[in-house]
């Protein structure tokens, strides 16, 4: 006898009841945090309300093509540069076995640590037209010696590919990890030659991790300013602080954000158009497969190669720092060096307290509302990552201006009191930018830990009366320190190496360890800007450390 579906009125009314719901504080929280990060953005395209024809003009008669063919010129030379170097040192280690590749396999991820701007400098210190290479060169063989000019279009992608091919590299090793020698031999077994064998089955079935990472280098191309800048190589990101503090148009920075907003988006919605098509399974689970033993010279071929990408993408530059560091230590070492690393490591623990404090409680939220608009509230709120520094810090600029000059307004029309600003120059558009930039960040380390607590715990919990707030503090706070510590972690040392947030935003004065960087590289002090990118460089190391950890021995 088949039974009635009495439970549908049930569950329609129950439907219904949430539906006609007030959301609770929890949802509330996420859907402020999300309108957070869609201000600057809506901020931006209402810029075209009012366009500043006249620089438009001027930027399309003197900039704008250049603009334009600079940017394409970044980024397709930085994404094959990056995914040459990041896919055939992905192979060597993850699936090759040569000497030196254990060492070899964390050691290719220690350029992570460089902030881009800092390699840039110290490459035009060390192989510029007067550093001392080139000048040794000259005395070898000869003033007539051709050298390649650094301080060009290549130069700028030779730099940032060195500095940005760990992303390719960290994503496809472990593509290659479980593939090993079994791909080639399956391909062997077709009729395919080995090389063959690598292009056809090899690569294809590792497209879905070289696409993820050639999508972050993409973004991180457009994004980056202090590199670029040190080039004097104009692109979109240097155009808005050009525009800003060069023509002092809010405005025409405002439009320029909005088109290198449109091309990110753009990336974004083609990246996972891609995921999407690619899926690919493996018929059962293998976290190592059998290596590919490297014979004769081939083997001393694969060290060498590894050796000298390490060696030019992080040894010489770090020991080329040391070297300039311990040359001016004591005259930079004084009050002043002290003064901008105070400014640095207040903002950054400011920062990192904040944003790791937001992404448990939006973490939680989505643990206490599995609903769709929760969890789109949320990605949402992480959507920030993918903004570059330039950009968000006019679109936060530009409101809270127009915020300022209200209550200015309002207090000399009603009280007749000149008030000075408020939130103009002030340490907390700095914070509010650095929360919508790396919430991304905090988040994802803090939820991954929250989802490894089991909703059995929560019933438990809720039965001896703990709910609410005090569930999250006195039962998943304790059982999350893992994650929140390196959600801490990864926070403080993005926010010491943010340069373009910190250049634009700061209250006068408010000098920190990138910013004297970018001031002394501006004017090729190459040599004093050694001691504070040392500094930056040891922080940077720390994710490094956490991410050799938590990766796979091998």
């Amino acid at each position: 006898m088949s039974s009635l579906p009495t439970d549908q009125p049930g569950a329609s009314l129950r439907g219904s009841r949430r539906f006609l719901s007030l959301p609770s504080g929890w949802q509330w929280l996420t859907a402020s945090v999300s309108l957070l990060v869609l201000a600057p953005i809506s901020v931006l395209l209402l810029a075209w309300l009012d366009p500043a024809w006249e620089i438009w003009q001027h930027l399309q008669q003197t900039l704008l093509a250049r603009l334009l063919l600079n940017t394409a010129t970044l980024v397709i030379g930085v994404s094959c540069g990056t995914l040459l170097l990041g896919v055939s040192l992905a192979w060597l280690t993850g699936a090759c076995d040569f000497p030196g590749r254990r060492h070899f396999s964390w050691a290719l991820l220690l350029p992570l640590a460089m902030p881009t701007y800092v390699l840039t400098f110290v490459f035009l210190g060390l192989f510029d037209f007067s550093g001392p290479v080139q000048t040794q060169l000259r005395a070898w063989f000869g003033r007539g010696i051709w050298m390649p000019d650094m301080r060009s279009a290549g130069g700028v992608v030779l730099v940032m590919s060195l500095a940005l091919y760990p992303y390719v590299y960290l994503l496809t090793r472990n593509a290659f990890r479980t593939q090993g020698k079994r791909a080639l031999e399956a391909a062997e077994s077709l009729g395919c030659s080995p090389v063959a064998g690598f292009f056809r089955v090899v690569l294809p079935m590792a497209r879905p991790w070289i696409a993820g990472g050639v999508t972050l280098v993409v973004m991180e191309a457009l994004a980056d300013f202090g590199a670029v800048s040190i080039f004097n190589y104009d692109t979109f990101t240097t155009a808005i602080y050009k525009a800003w503090f060069g023509f002092f148009s809010l405005s025409a920075a405002a439009q320029l954000s909005s088109l290198l907003v449109a091309l990110v988006f753009l990336l974004i919605l083609l990246e996972q158009r891609m995921r999407k098509r690619m899926r690919f399974a493996q018929s059962r689970l293998a976290p190592q497969a059998e290596r590919i033993k490297l014979q004769g010279m081939k083997r001393w071929l694969a060290c060498g190669y590894c050796w000298l990408i390490l060696l030019v993408a992080f040894i010489l530059p770090a020991l080329q720092l040391l070297r300039w560091s311990l040359e001016i230590f004591h005259e930079e070492f004084d009050s002043r060096y002290l003064g901008l690393l105070g400014h640095s490591l207040l903002l950054a623990l400011l920062s990192a307290l904040l944003i790791a404090t937001i992404a448990l409680l939006l973490s939680y939220a989505g643990r206490r509302h599995q609903d769709r608009l929760t969890h789109g509230l949320i990605r949402i709120s992480t959507l920030g990552y993918a903004l570059p520094g330039t950009v968000l810090a006019v679109g936060i600029f530009i409101p809270l201006a127009k915020l300022d000059n209200l209550l200015i307004d309002l207090a000399r029309a009603s009280f007749g009191i000149e008030m000075l600003p408020l939130l103009q120059g002030t340490i907390a558009i700095m914070l509010l930018a650095y929360l919508i930039r790396f919430m991304a960040a905090g988040f994802k380390s803090i939820d991954s830990a929250m989802h490894r607590v089991t909703n059995n715990i929560d019933e438990a919990s809720r039965l001896m009366g703990l709910r609410g707030v005090k569930l999250l503090a006195k039962v998943h706070l304790p059982m999350l320190r893992g994650g929140i510590l390196t959600a801490l972690t990864l926070v403080f040392v993005d926010v010491m190496k943010e340069m373009p947030i910190t250049l634009m935003t700061r209250p006068f004065g408010w000098d920190t360890l990138a910013v004297k960087i970018f001031e002394l590289t501006s004017e090729g002090e190459w040599e004093r800007a050694a001691l504070p990118a040392l500094t930056l460089l040891l922080s940077g190391l720390i994710p490094i450390i956490l991410l050799m950890r938590e990766s796979d021995k091998d």
